[in-house]
């Protein structure tokens, strides 16, 4: 099996179109085209990329040796996982709230933890 192939796999395994699947990396519906197919080679760079953004092992994809996917190590590593699926109905506003409160200065983060612990707080009274 080629590093194409398994690229092709990876993708299909999450259920991303080639647009989608190559937005995530910064590159055209084409370019993971091309890859799949073996037009073009895998470079360096796009599999590091593959392999950090889909929590791809590298060993796998290079060669096919071991899993494919590298093991979750915790549970929050795999919730924060599973939020930032594209099937996810909410990912692009966790990704806009991410992206917002990662601009924020330390002071902000600090506003913006608080609030998220009262409204916890609240809602945990609530249910009660």
């Amino acid at each position: 099996m080629t590093q194409g192939e398994r690229v092709r796999i990876v993708r299909k395994d999450l259920s991303l179109t080639l647009e989608n699947f190559g937005k995530k990396l910064g590159v055209g519906k084409t370019a993971i085209y091309k890859i799949e197919k073996g037009e073009n080679s895998l470079t360096d760079r796009m599999l590091e990329s593959i392999c950090r953004e889909f929590n791809v092992n590298e060993n796998w994809l290079r060669f096919g040796d071991g899993d494919m996917y590298l093991p979750v190590e915790d549970e929050v590593a795999e919730i924060v996982s599973r939020l930032l699926e594209d099937s996810n109905p909410f990912y692009d506003l966790i990704l806009d709230i991410m992206q917002a409160f990662d601009k924020l200065d330390d002071n902000g983060k600090q506003v913006f933890c608080n609030a998220i612990e009262e409204r916890a707080k609240k809602r945990e009274k609530d249910n009660d």
